[in-house]
């Protein structure tokens, strides 16, 4: 018997104050995800200057943004431990409310030129990260199944608005510290700490009533006592392993994701090597920042219609034909690069919406926030250390060797399609 049948309450209105809650917590969560992705945008933008320009320390300007991508991964089980034990509210407007603490430790650090200190307030930055990245799992707390890839594509959609718009945010920033007497260059970390403060203020605000304890509460479950027993990261790899479909997921996301960072954090550096301009450079990384998330909502309706695994495969084959293209594109500029990178972005998205819905499908209501919050976690080391050795590949063997491994991580994911196929192949032949 359900909680709704027990208190009274009959599965018609239980469905529609699900309906309702469901309808204000994505209106909330996206206008969230516009304040956290500006945020995080227009004070990551800047972190390699900063380096090189204030500490005159080139060869470490690509720290900034590794301990902005650690951080985000390392609170995400945090993030996830306050989801379980207190709801999405708790968990995701403290993670923005770290991200404007990062972000103001970050300018105190610029202004007083303490490279260690910039370190630990982007680490915390990465905050504003894990709270975009596990809004998309709130979205679908309440959601149908049929509808729960719209939903959760939506969140991830809304994105693109502070992504696109927060680089842009540099010089006006920076115009407004030198008016208060800050380093300019401190000025999109300012930024970041206003916005992303303001994005914790409208989730703690507005994500009432908490979706998930909604959930929980219609559906009679608590999901409470057993995770904290087991623990929350060995509940979600438990629950993970247990469940091949689970598996299937994780592997989306986390392969996809990596394939992503790796190829995409040397794209400049490739096309400075051919003598492309700044101005280039930007259109070609702009490109594919709308492929990842201008079209997530025509992904969300290809999961909810197509179907989940479909859609997978259908992302790691466009993730294939990118790195074939941007692997074998000459230095600098070249339609066959920008085709590539926006497909990059297109894969990405498609392998993060549907493998994050299959993800929720596969485990129970109370085994979510767990499992969620491990996949994020691994996702974040596995595209942090992707990342840090795609320099190493690059100098080494060069920008197309990064490429052909990208594509070989690929096959982990179509492997794991390819099994129950097998298997099913194998029973029928028996049978």
């Amino acid at each position: 018997m359900t909680a709704a049948e027990t208190d009274g309450s009959g599965p018609d209105e239980a469905r529609l104050e699900a309906a309702a809650i469901q309808r204000h917590s994505v209106r909330t969560l996206v206008a969230s995800q516009v304040a956290g992705g500006l945020g995080v945008s227009a004070a990551i933008a800047v972190g390699a200057v900063v380096v090189t320009d204030v500490f005159e320390r080139e060869e470490l300007s690509g720290l900034v943004q590794s301990a902005q991508v650690l951080g985000s991964a390392l609170l995400a089980m945090p993030a996830a431990s306050l989801a379980v034990s207190h709801g999405r509210r708790i968990g995701l407007g403290l993670a923005y409310g770290l991200g404007a603490v990062g972000a103001l430790i970050a300018v105190v650090a610029t202004q007083l030129q303490l490279f260690p200190l910039l370190l630990v307030g982007t680490a915390l930055l990465g905050g504003g990260s894990t709270a975009g990245l596990q809004a998309r799992y709130a979205a679908t707390d309440l959601a149908p199944a049929s509808s729960r890839g719209r939903a959760l594509s939506v969140v991830v959609w809304s994105t693109t608005v502070g992504a696109v718009a927060g680089p842009n945010l540099a010089g006006p920033a920076g115009d407004v510290a030198d008016a208060l007497g800050i380093e300019p260059l401190a000025g999109p970390f300012l930024v970041g700490a206003v916005v992303l403060g303001l994005g914790a203020l409208v989730i703690l605000a507005g994500l009432r009533p908490d979706p998930l304890l909604t959930a929980r509460r219609l559906g009679g479950g608590s999901g409470v006592a057993p995770v904290r027993r087991r623990g929350v990261l060995r509940a979600g790899w438990s629950a993970i392993s247990a469940s091949p479909p689970a598996v299937l997921g994780l592997l989306s996301v986390v392969v996809g994701h990596t394939v992503m960072v790796t190829v995409m954090v040397m794209t400049p550096v490739h096309m400075t090597h051919g003598g492309a301009s700044i101005s280039i450079i930007g259109f070609v990384i702009s490109v594919h920042v709308a492929g990842m998330y201008a079209l997530s909502p025509v992904m969300g309706w290809l999961v909810d219609r197509v179907g989940r695994v479909p859609v997978i495969l259908g992302g790691v084959l466009i993730l294939l034909v990118s790195v074939a293209l941007a692997g074998t594109a000459h230095e600098g500029h070249s339609p066959g690069l920008t085709a590539g990178l926006f497909l990059l972005g297109l894969g990405w998205s498609a392998c993060m919406v549907a493998g994050s819905t299959l993800l929720t499908d596969a485990v129970g209501p109370d085994d979510r926030p767990a499992v969620q919050g491990a996949s994020d976690l691994l996702m974040g080391l596995a595209a942090a250390g992707g990342g840090a050795l795609a320099g190493v590949v690059v100098g080494s063997f060069g920008y197309g060797v990064l490429n052909a491994s990208a594509a070989v991580l690929l096959a982990a994911p179509a492997v794991a399609m390819l099994i129950p196929a097998c298997r099913s192949l194998s029973n029928t032949r028996s049978a």
